[in-house]
Order: structure tokens, then sequence, then C-alpha cells
């Protein structure tokens, strides 16, 4: 069996534009999110918002839900309009909007700039990855993607470094270096990006009508949307205002409960009366694929778990880690070999002298990835994408049983390494199983609403982390009881997708 031989220079000028602009716009944002939870809970006086976590939690939680549905409609509007004409709009609403996120500081003025965040990138990351499919084939694809994936991480990597020495500064130039970021990549879009797509064109552009079809067709109507959409704001303007004592979970549970009840009583009228409406205000609930449509909300539960790596985790080093040990083992390597001048440059880049900050520690986790991630995908490479996910989530689950006794960096920082392998086993894996399970002739289809489990586990994942930490970490001063619950969390998860594969899929195809 011969081997095909791929070169680098296999690969067109605009797929290497399209990585390099990947890698900022990576920089950008995880140089922002990374420490966004110091930043957000952090002193007014040390620069920080002030904000409670509750606050916080909901203003991760639901940003980012709709930074992962936007990308349904703009990959439409890139399709129609083109992938440059895109990038530009993406870039433009980025460059001001993080800077303004360093300059507002009352909840609805941040929220509104970092929801401008959230449509910058949401507009960007469909077109790019548009860009690498469309500038690569079967021969190549494979490599490609692994290359983009693998300056995802680069970006993800070296955007929180940057932000821990601007912060050390002050926090508004955090924000500053995002904006720049984003500035450099319209260098390379206005001068070096060509155009990949001819469909914008094309006589039959994809319509945002069609997408709005595809998506009654693998979720479900309108008034399904309504109904679940409906849950949702039930649930996020609860979480922000149990804070305050202004309404309580049970309220919250109550309220849901006879939201569901209205809808479906609804729904009964609508299915007896049998009137034919073109508005989708009187149609009946229609669900559509069912079984895709749980598989997206089990993933969800992977994806509130491995949002607390972000969420939550710097919270914790910052009020319940010593990272001594490991600012300490840093110091004596760079010493012991002659650097005596950066290991006091390490101390002085540090928010707090003799302790690691937070946003560095965590930083293991992408270092990881790019350090392991081929050499772990190539050895799962002959295990079905089920039994690699449900692994994969088992040893998240180890995870957070290693941090419940983070008191130390270097345990905090083992926690980290052991979740990082979970996900380079389950994260990628999810993809290929929405492909196996998909139609044969709509898996593209299928694939293009798989981040929509995501968005979930964002939403979900940040309400429970400004939730519990408030509760447990900061009220009750026991973030082990918190740590346990996501462990338990991804034990659940773990063995309902052990059900789903057993009980859904498999028999469809038996």
């Amino acid at each position: 069996m011969s081997t095909v031989k791929i070169r680098l220079k296999d690969f067109p000028l605009t797929f290497w534009i399209a990585n390099t602009m990947e890698i900022f716009e990576r920089m950008a944002w995880y140089g922002f999110f990374a420490v966004s939870s110091l930043y957000i809970t952090g002193s007014v006086d040390e620069g920080g918002l002030g904000f409670t976590d509750e606050d916080r939690g909901v203003l991760q939680g639901v940003v980012t839900f709709f930074l992962y549905l936007f990308p349904v409609v703009s990959g439409a509007l890139a399709d129609r309009y083109g992938f440059r004409k895109l990038l530009f709009t993406a870039f433009a609403i980025l460059v001001p909007a993080y800077y303004l996120l360093g300059q507002f500081s009352t909840f609805p003025t941040f929220f509104l700039a970092f929801m401008l965040v959230a449509l910058g990138a949401g507009t960007f990351k469909p077109v790019i990855v548009g860009t690498i499919s469309k500038t690569t084939d079967e021969r190549t694809g494979s490599m490609g993607f692994g290359i983009f994936y693998m300056m995802v991480n680069i970006g993800g990597f070296l955007g929180p470094v940057v932000a821990g020495i601007m912060r050390a500064i002050s926090w508004e130039y955090v924000f500053i270096a995002s904006s720049c970021w984003i500035a450099i990549n319209f260098i390379f879009v206005t001068l070096f990006y060509k155009e990949p797509t001819t469909e914008s064109a094309s006589a039959n552009p994809r319509k945002l009508k069609k997408v709005f079809s595809d998506m009654v067709e693998v979720l479900g109507n309108g008034r399904f949307f309504a109904l679940i959409f409906g849950l949702l704001i039930i649930l996020v303007l609860g979480s922000k205002f149990t804070s305050t004592d202004a309404i309580t979970w049970t309220e919250i549970t109550i309220i849901s409960i006879a939201w569901l009840i209205l809808n479906l009583l609804y729904d009964f009228i609508l299915r007896k009366t049998d009137v034919k409406s073109d508005s989708w205000l009187r149609q009946p609930l229609k669900i559509g694929d069912w079984r895709f449509a749980l598989f997206l909300l089990l993933m969800s539960g992977f994806w509130t778990s491995f949002n607390q790596i972000f969420y939550t985790l710097p919270l914790y080093i910052r009020d319940f880690t010593d990272t001594s040990d490991l600012f300490n083992f840093l110091y004596s390597v760079l010493d012991g070999i002659g650097l005596t001048s950066w290991a006091n440059s390490l101390n002085a880049g540090m928010v707090t002298p003799g302790q690691m900050n937070p946003e560095y520690i965590i930083n293991i986790n992408a270092g990881g990835i790019v350090v392991f991630q081929v050499v772990v995908s190539y050895l799962v490479t002959r295990l079905k994408p089920f039994t690699t996910i449900f692994y994969g989530t088992i040893i998240t689950i180890i995870s957070f049983v290693v941090l419940i006794f983070g008191t130390t960096g270097w345990v905090v920082a083992a926690g980290i390494i052991v979740f990082s392998f979970g996900e380079m086993m389950a994260s990628p894996k999810q993809k290929e199983y929405t492909g196996r399970i998909a139609p044969p002739n709509k898996v593209a289809l299928y694939m293009g609403y798989f981040y929509w489990c995501v968005a979930l586990g964002n939403l979900f994942g940040g309400i429970l982390s400004g939730q519990l930490y408030g509760a447990f970490a900061r009220d009750m001063q026991r973030p082990d009881i918190m740590w346990l619950i996501f462990a338990i969390l991804a034990a659940v998860t773990a063995f309902l997708i052990f059900l789903y594969d057993r009980n859904v899929i498999k028999k469809v195809r038996a």
C-alpha cells in the first residue's frame, strides 16, 4: 500500500493566511477569556468590575451561548456575499468591541460589548473553517485540519501569556492587546487573502430561508424553539436575580413548569381544532430529528463540565490555591541554568509576587494539546467514536476529583493535565460520532448544527459556575463540594451517553 506524501507547499497561500488569522483571533479571544472570570469578579480598587459570581455566570454563559449560535446564520451570509466581506465585517466589529470591554463598567454596557465580541467571533468562525475546507481536498484535508487545530491551540496558548503580562501593568492593556491582535488581521485579509468560494456569484447561493428550513428539519419548528428559548430565558433571568433574593430557585422551577404546561395546552388546542396556518405561532409543536436533538443535549453535559476550566478554575486558583511551589520550581530552573535575570523578570510579571498567575497554570491545557493531540489521536484511531467519547468523559471525572485536593499548584497542574487528555479524546471524536449518526445524505447539514451542544454547554456551564462557586466556594468556603458536583455531572453525562448509544443508536442501526 503506497503512502501519499503531502508537502507544505501543497497548500495554497490562502490556506496559510487563514491559519495565521486564526492564531491572532484566538490570541485576542483567549487573551481576554482566560482572565475574564478574574476581571469580572475582581475588586474595583484593583481594576476589576466587582460583579458577583452569579452575574459573572450569566455574562459568560449567555454571551458564549449566542457566540455558537451565530455561525449558522453568518455561514449562510458568507456563502451568499463572499468570505472576504464577512471577514472584514467580523474584524470591524471585533476591534472596537474588545476595546469597549475595558471601558464599560456597568452590567448592561459590559454585556453589550461582550455580545458584540460574540457577534464578531461568531461571524469569523464559520468563514475561517470554510476557508480551510475549500483550500484542501480529500488528499490534503486530514493534514490541513490537523494544522488548523494546532494553530487554534497556539493562539490559545499565546493569548493568555500576553494577557498575564498586560494585566500585571493594567487591566486596560489586556483589552487593547486583544484589539491590536484583531487589527493585525486587516493586513492579511486586505493584502493576501483570496476569495476561495464562487458560490456568492452563482445563480443559486444558499439563502437564509434555506437555513431556517434546515433548522426545522434537523431540530424543530418555530413553536419548538419558542418553548426551548422561553425555558432558557427563565433560567437566565432567574440566575441573574437569585443573588439579590428577588427570586428563589423554587419559584424559577414553578415558572418553568407553568411555561411548559401552557405550551402543551396550547399545542393540544391547535391539534384538536386542526387549523391550517402559515404563521409559526399557530402551528403545533414539531420536533425534527429527536435522536439528534437528544444527542446535542447529552453532549452539552460534557461541554458544561469542560468549560469549568475557563469559568471556575481561575477563581479557585486565585482564592484557594498556594501556587508558590510551581513558581519556586520555575524560578529555580531558570536560575539554575544561568537565566537569573529571566527568573527575576518572571517574578516581576506576576500579579502577586511569588505566586503563579491563574491564566498561566490554565495554559497547561492548551500547551498539552499542542504537544500531545497528534499522539492521542493516533492512539485512539482504531477505537470507535462512542468508545473514545465515553472514556474521554470518564477521564474528565478523574480530573475534577484531583481538583478537590487542589490547594497547591502542582495538584492543580496535575488535574489540568488529566483533564486535557480527556478533552483530546472526547472533543474531536464528537464530530466524527455526529457524522456516523446522521443520515448518509445529510452529514454536512447535521455537522452545521453540532456546535449547538457547545452553545448549550457554555450557557449551562456559565450559570452553574456562577451559582455553585457563589454558594459553595465563596459563601461556605467548601470548593471541594463544588468540584464533586462537577465530577458527578460528568459521570451522569458518561452514563447517559452509554445508554444513548446502546438503546437509541444501536436499535436504529439494527
